[in-house]
């Protein structure tokens, strides 16, 4: 192995054996232990893996939810071993795959600070140096005297997330971090990361979160069904991911046109006039709004929103003097915002805003690719040019 490399996984593979027979007592248990052909079904888990983690690179492992991803993190940390292949780890690891493992309920949390600080090798000296950092880092002075017990999930993933980032380790394994806490705790966490990255320390990281990945990572891995669907480039596999979600989620169910009671369809054209749910940063799309013969409308306005509900850009025929009639209107808009996940919410009306014909919340999904050459961060991309002090001053 070179002397760069840290972790090599060569070909490996993963089954788990499922037994059929269901033992809800002991005399069910009995009976099955002296089977002789046992019903079993075999799950493959993971499929002909191999890749190489370098020194110093922040390395991400994403996929969707049972493709693997977290049992390959296991076999990094050895707590599985593979049914096939070879892991080699070059260096001390310390893997933080469940938070909070080793904490008491019955303890309060000043005495779980020390517990779960012996459980990483730490002293008591050493915790005594720290705890007061801990404390402040997991904003919960005011509780450290109360049993874990009467804290809710988010306070103990603080409390453990603050105890495990002062291990040093060569290689650290983290499993979704960011899945639970609130939004200042989240950013505490990408200040971790950032820190991680600027020192060059080896991490490998599962997550959910593409911008994460894309901010951090220098190395990532998308895998789906036990197999690598791409690794290399984060902000590629970042898009690939995207892509694969995307494809599962147009094979579940149609795309949204309109709520119930609403007789206005939405419809998401590209330039050609196809309908379409992905577009690249430039691209030119056409919203049209259709209603029946039936229904008077004189005005229909348009929404964009991200996933979370944050607005876009919203817009209506009145405001811009452009009332409309027969029954179907069409906006054309320049889509100059980031990568990710956006929707559609629409509206028709008569001569004022407050007279409304139909309304749809949350109308049809769309997707940003993510940018080739990336742009700047944030949902929307703004004109601007950099001015010296002179030149600013004329």
């Amino acid at each position: 192995m070179a002397r760069d490399t840290v972790i090599r996984v060569e070909n490996v593979s993963k089954t788990f054996r499922l037994p059929h027979e269901k033992n809800n007592s002991i005399k069910s248990a009995a009976i099955n232990f002296y089977k002789r052909n046992k019903a079993y079904e075999t799950q493959q888990v993971l499929n002909d893996v191999s890749f190489e983690i370098k020194k110093g690179e922040f390395f991400g492992i994403v996929g969707r939810n049972g493709s693997g991803k977290s049992t390959l993190l296991k076999m990094l940390a050895g707590i599985y071993s593979s049914s096939s292949g070879n892991i080699t780890v070059n260096g001390k690891l310390t893997p933080f795959i469940e938070l909070g493992v080793g904490f008491s309920p019955e303890l309060t949390g000043r005495e779980n600070v020390f517990l779960n600080g012996a459980l990483l090798g730490f002293g008591r000296k050493d915790m005594e140096a720290m705890y007061d950092d801990i404390v402040e880092f997991a904003e919960l002075e005011r509780f450290m005297d109360q049993k874990l017990k009467n804290y809710s999930s988010g306070m103990q993933v603080r409390l453990a997330f603050s105890i495990a980032i002062r291990v040093q380790s060569d290689i650290l394994l983290l499993d979704e971090v960011l899945a639970v806490g609130d939004e200042s705790f989240q950013r505490k966490c990408l200040d971790v990361f950032e820190n991680y990255k600027n020192v060059k320390q080896t991490v490998v990281l599962v997550t959910h979160d593409m911008e994460t990945v894309r901010r951090f990572c220098s190395q990532a891995l998308l895998i789906d069904d036990g197999n690598i669907i791409d690794c290399g480039d984060p902000h590629k596999v970042a898009e690939e991911y995207s892509r694969l979600n995307q494809e599962k989620i147009d094979q579940q169910r149609p795309l949204i046109k309109s709520d119930k009671n609403n007789d206005l369809d939405i419809s998401l054209l590209d330039a050609t006039g196809k309908e379409a749910k992905r577009f690249d940063y430039g691209d030119s799309m056409h919203i049209k709004l259709s209603w029946p013969q039936s229904k008077q409308v004189q005005n229909a306005g348009v929404s964009i929103y991200t996933t979370i509900g944050e607005c876009v850009y919203a817009t209506n025929t009145f405001v811009d003097k452009q009332p409309i009639s027969g029954q179907s209107a069409i906006m054309e808009v320049r889509l100059k915002i980031g990568a990710g996940k956006y929707y559609i919410m629409a509206g028709t009306f008569l001569d004022q805003p407050e007279k409304k014909v139909d309304f749809v919340t949350r109308g049809p999904e769309f997707t940003m690719n993510a940018e080739k050459i990336i742009k700047g961060e944030g949902i929307t991309r703004l004109n601007h040019t950099w001015l010296s002090e002179r030149k600013r001053g004329k």
